[in-house]
């Protein structure tokens, strides 16, 4: 129910309870303007406990349950269950992406997915989604925004960077639906990555071939179609490295399905504002089982002699 297994939970509960309270005594000591007045354990006990509070957000991100629902099978205010998924989402979207054969070890940024994957000798794949969301109110500046070329519906894209193996490293770079992803690059600082870190490579779709023409020996992107009246030799040339570049990026494909069995992920109902933090707090749980997954070494096409015939 909630999208995670039992021992997943419990490494959630001691990773998110200290920053919790911490985060709660902070926000009383601004209501209150000083330090507490009476000893710790006076006043208004909260409704619901640690361990509710991170249950119930784990339910709405799975199933983005309306607060409604889940205050009636919680017994509790439907103000609880909100303020409860306001202090437990940004926890979890803070968290970051768990690094494969890595434990205690997550990436952030950009620059961290980068950094990795120079000193690991990382292949990355990249690809962009598209998640549905509800449209602007007529009459509001920037509503065609939110309005996906592709889909012809409002969405928003974002951008998720795996290994060759479709484990997560990245997954955000939140932008409204009309931005293309060769714009993206540029915002997001994706090509000047590539240009500081000269070793990194990469694969993408056909969204990606700008960013191949511009850094030919690290980025692999599909091929353009050939003229009409090129040979058929030309023809097949092109659909089999269509082919190959296809079957070498699926795995960032797999990734994306990931994301989507989660509900918000396939088509949002919330408020626009809060889709980042609900993106990055589902992405980091999801990553959290992907890098689980043990890595496969793969064996070398080099031919090697068995025996010296020189002699």
């Amino acid at each position: 129910m909630s999208g995670v297994s039992r021992a997943h939970f419990g490494e959630l509960l001691a990773e998110l309870a200290h920053p919790w309270e911490a985060a709660r005594e902070s926000a009383l000591r601004e209501e209150r303007g000083g330090p507490r007045q009476r000893a710790a354990g006076a006043g208004r006990k909260p409704k619901l406990v640690f361990v509710d509070r991170l249950l119930v957000t784990l339910v709405h991100l799975r199933h983005q349950l309306p607060h409604a629902v889940l205050a009636e099978l919680f017994a509790v205010d439907r103000s609880t269950v909100s303020e409860a998924i306001r202090q437990i989402r940004p926890l979890l979207a803070a968290r970051g992406f768990a690094v494969p054969d890595r434990a205690g070890l997550r990436l952030k940024t950009l620059e961290d997915v980068f950094a990795y994957a120079e000193a690991e000798g990382v292949e990355l794949r990249m690809d962009g989604a598209e998640t549905q969301v509800r449209r602007p109110q007529a009459g509001r500046p920037g509503r065609r925004t939110f309005v996906s070329g592709k889909r012809r519906q409002n969405t928003i894209k974002t951008t998720t960077i795996s290994d060759g193996q479709g484990r997560i490293l990245l997954s955000g770079a939140v932008r409204p639906g009309r931005m293309h992803d060769q714009t993206a690059l540029r915002t997001e600082g994706i090509a000047e990555q590539f240009r500081t870190r000269p070793t990194v490579k990469a694969r993408g779709d056909s969204g990606y071939q700008g960013l191949a023409k511009e850094f030919p020996d690290q980025v692999s992107a599909p091929p353009k179609k050939p003229a009409d009246e090129a040979c058929d030799g030309d023809r097949y040339a092109w659909q089999e490295a269509r082919r190959r570049q296809s079957s070498a990026r699926i795995c960032v494909e797999h990734t994306n399905a990931e994301l989507r069995q989660w509900a918000p992920l396939r088509r949002f109902t919330g408020r626009r504002d809060t889709y980042a933090e609900t993106h990055l707090a589902i992405a980091g749980l999801v990553s959290d089982r992907s890098a689980q997954r043990a890595t496969r070494r793969q064996t070398s096409t080099e031919l090697v002699l068995v025996r010296d015939t020189a002699g």
